[in-house]
C-alpha cells in the first residue's frame, strides 16, 4: 500500500555494482529533515538489474525502507526508462521530499522527472533546512557563489533537490540497523519503447584517490599550464593525497576528468590541507574548497582572490614553485 504522505526519499544511485557516495551522504540528510518535519519514513529507492543485494547497505546507511525495483530492462541507466518508472512510483507513493545526488546522471534524471511531475527542482544544492512556515529550504549558490539563494516550492509536490557531492557528511554504517525492503515493478515499461540504445558501455577509471576522501588535494589552475602539470601528480604522489583542478584546467584537458574539479559545477571538499597553484580564486571554485582545514596558495597576482580565502598565501610563479617544491618534499622523505 502506499505509504503516507510527507516521506522523504533519496533516489540511490548504483556505481560499479557500489552505492555512489552521494547516495550515502545523502541518507544522513534525509533522517535530519525527517526527524524535522515528523516524516515517517526515510526511504531510499534504487533502480536496477539485480541490484537487491545492495539494499542492505542502504539501510546500514540510514534508510528505514527501501524501495527496490529490479528488471532487466534497467540494467544500463536511461534517463526515459528511469524517469517513467521513478514518475509512476512517485505518484503512488506521494512523498513529500525527493533528493538526488547533483552527479552527471543525478543532474539530469531530476530535471527529467520534475518536469514529468510538474513540481520544482533546486539543482547543486549546498545546503538543506526545514522551516515550519515554508518546508523544505533548498540553498544554491547564486551570481558565481557571491551570495547564496534560498529556493522553496510553496505549492508543488513533491519538493525535489539535487545535492553536490560531499556536502554532506556520510553517516557512520551500522551492520545493526534493521528496514524493510519493498519490492515493486516496471510494468509502466510494459509496451515502451525507448527511441535510445545502448551500444556500448566505457567506464572511466577512477583515480587512485578521490577528492571527498582525500585529506591532501593538490590543486591546479590556470597558473599552471599543461606542461607542468605532472608535477601536481608527482607532489599529491607524495604527499599520499589527490589532484584536483579548477573549471579553466578541465576545459583544457589537463586534468584526467570531470571527477577531478572543485566548485559550483564540481565537487565540494574538505580536506585536512588544501594546497593550490596557479587558482585565481573564482567564487565557483572557493564555494567547493572554502571549508577546508589549511589552505595553502600560490600566485603570481598578489590581488589574486584566492588569497582571501587562504590561511598561508605565496606571491610567486607556481611554475617555479613546483619543481622546488617537489624536490624539497623528497630531500624531507629521503627519497
Amino acid at each position: 500500500m502506499p505509504e503516507k504522505p510527507g516521506s522523504v526519499w533519496v533516489i540511490a544511485e548504483k556505481s560499479r555494482d557500489k552505492i555512489a557516495e552521494v547516495s550515502l551522504e545523502l541518507l544522513g540528510k534525509a533522517r535530519e529533515i525527517a526527524a524535522q518535519t515528523g516524516s515517517p519514513l526515510t526511504t531510499a529507492v534504487l533502480l536496477g538489474k539485480d541490484a537487491g543485494l545492495l539494499a542492505a547497505e542502504l539501510i546500514a546507511h540510514g534508510a528505514d525502507q527501501v524501495i527496490l525495483v529490479e528488471d532487466p530492462r534497467l540494467e544500463s541507466y536511461q534517463n526515459d526508462t528511469y524517469a517513467l518508472v521513478l514518475e509512476e512510483l512517485i505518484k503512488k507513493h506521494r512523498p513529500e521530499i525527493i533528493l538526488f545526488g547533483a552527479s552527471y546522471r543525478g543532474s539530469e534524471l531530476s530535471a527529467t522527472v520534475a518536469a514529468r511531475l510538474q513540481t520544482g527542482l533546486s539543482a547543486h544544492c549546498i545546503d538543506l533546512k526545514v522551516d515550519d512556515r515554508k518546508g523544505l529550504v533548498q540553498v544554491v549558490p547564486a551570481f558565481g557563489g557571491m551570495v547564496y539563494s534560498e529556493i522553496l516550492c510553496p505549492e508543488a509536490r513533491p519538493q525535489m533537490a539535487s545535492v553536490k557531492p560531499g556536502v554532506f557528511p556520510k553517516p557512520e554504517r551500522d551492520a545493526t540497523r534493521t528496514g524493510t525492503v519493498l519490492k515493486e515493478s516496471a510494468t509502466v515499461l510494459d509496451g515502451y519503447q525507448s527511441p535510445l540504445k545502448v551500444v556500448g558501455v566505457v567506464q572511466q577509471q577512477p583515480s587512485d584517490l578521490p577528492l571527498e576522501k582525500a585529506e591532501t588535494i593538490v590543486v591546479g589552475g590556470w597558473g599552471v599550464g599543461p606542461d607542468m602539470w605532472d608535477y601536481l601528480e608527482q607532489i599529491a604522489g607524495e604527499l599520499g593525497g589527490a589532484v584536483g583542478c579548477t573549471r579553466p584546467a578541465l576545459d583544457e584537458g589537463w586534468t584526467r576528468g570531470e571527477h577531478t574539479m572543485i566548485g559550483t559545477s564540481g565537487k565540494t571538499v574538505r580536506p585536512r590541507v588544501y594546497m593550490g597553484f596557479g587558482v585565481s580564486g573564482s567564487a565557483h571554485h572557493v564555494v567547493g574548497m572554502k571549508d577546508s582545514g589549511i589552505i595553502i596558495n600560490v600566485n603570481i597576482d598578489p590581488e589574486a582572490p584566492v588569497f582571501q580565502v587562504s590561511d598561508y598565501g605565496v606571491i610567486a610563479d607556481a611554475r617555479v614553485i613546483l619543481p622546488v617544491l617537489l624536490e624539497k618534499i623528497r630531500e624531507h622523505k629521503g627519497v
